[in-house]
């Protein structure tokens, strides 16, 4: 009886542990090499590395420009800031200062991605600009897919500044079940990005931006942040895909961004 007890624990533990695994290889896609600077499309920046409150230093890049308004970009769940130069280029010819920087496990930044994790980074992000390049009212917090899922939690903590949240989704077990058509049960998710939740607690100023065609988080999911968030609110609908949406809409993107921006912080 003893023995069978034994059996059924640990194939019940490692069928736990396969499942961590498995969840951690769905959401995490980092890559370590940088493979373009700013510099190599003529921006100058600096090279920033930075603590969190865990003991981690982490690394991004300053892209300077001569406006006080710094948008801090947190990038999404493949690759690492290298890959968001195209962005990087529409921000800062906007006129804004861009923090980008990269998740401990992604780029130079040590360490393992979670949930938990990555909000610390971005928390330290924020601090590291609080410090050294701006004040609370000039700060944009930019998101991308689960990037926007983090900027949306170090938000829901914030009285100042902006938020622009593009192509998150509600929480991993809505996406889990979008897939596979099943809810898995809550105690089996470790890292859970329930932003519908959290976006209830956002009172700064929020964009939402979705794509109608985005391929890998139906815009339900944007649909849903916008409805259960607090005014002042908007909603922008994109066209193109996941990964390429900003750029399919083109200059249409930039200047609903631009407008948004300039309605809540001042000009400089």
């Amino acid at each position: 009886m003893f023995y069978k007890f034994l059996l059924v624990s640990v194939i019940i533990g490692f069928s736990f542990i396969l499942f961590r695994w498995f969840e951690r290889k769905s959401l995490y896609f980092p890559i370590r090499k940088i493979e373009i600077t700013p510099e190599d499309v003529g921006l100058s920046y600096e090279d920033i590395y930075f603590d969190t409150d865990d003991g981690l230093k982490l690394h991004g890049w300053f892209i300077p420009s001569t406006s006080k308004k710094v948008l801090i970009f947190c990038h999404g769940n493949g690759g690492n800031i290298s890959h968001r130069i195209e962005s990087i280029l529409i921000f800062n010819s906007m006129g804004l200062n861009v923090f980008i920087f990269d998740y401990r496990g992604y780029g130079r930044s040590p360490g393992i991605a979670t949930d938990k994790g990555t909000t610390l980074d971005a928390l330290a992000a924020y601090k590291y600009i609080l410090k050294s390049k701006t004040e609370p009212g000039y700060i944009i917090l930019f998101g991308k897919s689960i990037g926007a899922n983090v900027a949306i939690s170090l938000a829901s903590n914030l009285d100042k500044g902006i938020l622009i949240a593009e192509s998150g989704f509600t929480s991993v077990m809505d996406v889990a079940r979008d897939i596979y058509k099943v809810r898995p049960p809550d105690f089996l998710i470790y890292n859970k990005y329930n932003s519908l939740i959290k976006i209830k607690d956002v009172t700064i100023p929020k964009l939402i931006i979705h794509s109608q065609d985005d391929e890998y988080i139906p815009i339900k999911h944007g649909m849903r942040l916008f409805n259960e968030a607090k005014e002042p609110k908007e909603f922008f609908k994109i066209r193109g895909g996941h990964n390429e949406g900003f750029l399919v809409t083109g200059k249409e993107y930039r200047i609903r961004i631009e407008e948004f921006i300039n309605k809540y912080i001042e000009c400089d």
